[in-house]
């Protein structure tokens, strides 16, 4: 199937200019070289037909010519932006990153004493706005103190993409096309090993977030990295060297002050969200066609995710690649004892790979991790060799819990941690090892990248008594997996590559 060039936006939303004020507001900026929110440099002229590019780019943004056949003017953000900078929805107007675009400077680990010369920024992209990145060494880097609000709508979602997707040449097997987003926070995070501090302190401890050089970790269990609601990131994720990559969303350190609400990774070339240590809270999330993880969290995440659907992708390796992979990566495992990943995670849907590898699973625990997760749905594509669960008997530092978890695999358990995992799933209430699955899952052999999935549990599922959440940030839900009933539509309209009609 080839690409398609993605339709021009044209509505401007009349509520944008009220976010992006709400935004700025919610922190001063102590930086320089405010930029001037600004609509746009025309002065007053009309917005051009449809299919005609603008005659200019806002102030504050560079022209850098046309894209798409010659249909949209590309105007590209500053590498480097210090105060409060808007991002406009403007007819016949696409957005550009060059290389590592930054949100303020590293402002360090302690909000009530920054780092002596570094310098807040605010960045607030309009619903409906589209930015496109050109290579992998192209990227969106949010430091610390800093805050990025990309407030889409259902209708009218924030688009990050490729400049291949914007000119048409993309295919349902395109990833890798530019790096991703990166949100750098100062929440507590289980990784010193780059500043030496001692084991006996680890909310104090400041790591290096994997595929940059940027610091995160802090003592801010609260700190705020802004709102990105209604967002799609597509075929980014880029390997920097062997085992640094960056991901379709990389949250490292960052704090439950964060809005993390209706996000969608498309065709990742690594993980689709990888999140390292901090507290942040996650909803209504959407990971299809990822190369390595769906949701892949290391160094100490204690946070919570409800309301998640990840499909995977016909496999390009043997790797040990998992809609979950939950892992606390710590530098020693007494380390992890003090700080354990504690992920909590409730009515996710996990579609697995369609593969011959018996090395593929759909969850994977792992080190120094102690999960919760509950009235969630593991699946898989009917002839598929890779097993429900493994949980990592050598390495697992505390019990993971289950309860309300339902699991449709040809194997419940991955070979080798089968006995361990056994034992731990079943010691939860109201869990399924080897059901079958009601779900209208795609057939053997076909690609999960852009299939037309029903999500809505069957009769084997809805007869799971759900269990009612402790975690505070949780909805207490009726049902397990992540779509109630046919009227559930949370995942439809705002995504791709789900719904008939809806390609990336």
């Amino acid at each position: 199937m080839t690409g398609f060039r993605l339709t021009t936006l044209l509505a401007v939303s009349a509520s944008a200019l009220t976010l992006a004020a709400c935004g700025s507001a919610e922190v001063a900026s102590p930086g320089e070289g405010v930029f001037p929110p600004g609509g746009g440099g025309g002065g007053g002229t009309p917005p051009p037909a449809p299919g005609t590019p603008a005659a200019d780019c806002p102030t504050g943004f560079a022209n850098v010519g046309l894209v798409a056949g010659g249909t949209l003017r590309a105007c590209q953000l500053p590498l480097q932006i210090n105060g409060a900078l808007t991002v406009p929805l403007r007819a016949g107007t696409i957005y550009a990153i060059s290389g590592r675009t930054s949100v303020g400077t590293d402002m360090g680990v302690d909000p009530a004493s920054p780092i002596p010369g570094s310098t807040q920024g605010i960045l607030t992209i309009e619903a409906g706005v589209r930015i496109f990145a050109s290579g992998g060494s192209d990227y969106l880097l949010v430091n610390r103190g800093s805050q990025l609000f990309a407030e889409g709508t259902a209708t009218t979602p924030i688009v990050f993409t490729s400049r291949q997707n914007v000119e048409g040449t993309t295919t349902l097997d395109s990833q890798g096309q530019w790096g991703g987003i990166v949100l750098a926070g100062r929440a507590p995070q289980a990784n010193c090993a780059n500043n030496g501090v001692v084991l006996t302190a680890p909310v104090t401890c400041t790591g290096t977030v994997e595929g940059t050089s940027a610091f995160y970790g802090g003592n801010t269990a609260a700190d705020n990295s802004g709102r990105l609601r209604y967002v799609q990131i597509k075929f980014s994720g880029f390997e920097i060297s062997t085992g640094n990559e960056l991901q379709g969303l990389t949250m490292a350190g960052v704090g439950s002050g964060t809005t993390i609400d209706h996000i969608q990774v498309y065709n990742s070339s690594d993980d689709g969200i990888e999140i390292f240590g901090g507290t942040v809270n996650l909803r209504h999330i959407v990971i299809n066609g990822a190369d390595d993880d769906g949701l892949d969290t290391d160094t100490g995440w204690r946070g919570g995710a409800q309301f998640g659907i990840v499909t995977q992708r016909a496999p390009g390796s043997t790797s040990r690649s998992a809609g979950f992979e939950f892992s606390a990566a710590p530098t020693s495992v007494a380390y992890a004892a003090r700080y354990l990943s504690q992920p909590k995670i409730a009515n996710w849907t996990l579609v697995g790979r369609n593969t011959t590898s018996t090395a593929h699973t759909i969850a994977h625990m792992d080190t120094g991790t102690d999960p919760t997760i509950i009235n969630s749905v593991f699946t898989n594509v009917a002839g598929s060799a890779a097993a429900c669960l493994d949980i990592d008997g050598d390495a697992i530092t505390s019990a993971p819990t289950f309860n309300s978890v339902f699991m449709s695999c040809g194997t419940s358990y991955r070979s080798g941690n089968a006995a361990t995992s056994a034992v731990l799933f079943t010691a939860g209430a109201n869990n399924t090892a080897a059901g079958t699955s009601t779900l209208a899952a795609p057939a053997a052999g076909t690609t999960l990248t852009n299939q037309v999935l029903t999500f809505i549990n069957g009769a084997n599922e809805s007869a799971v008594t759900p269990t009612a959440p402790t975690y505070a940030f949780f909805q207490t839900t009726t049902y397990i997996g992540a779509v109630q009933n046919a009227a559930d539509t949370w995942w439809q309209g705002w995504t791709c590559g789900l719904t008939a009609g809806a390609t990336c």
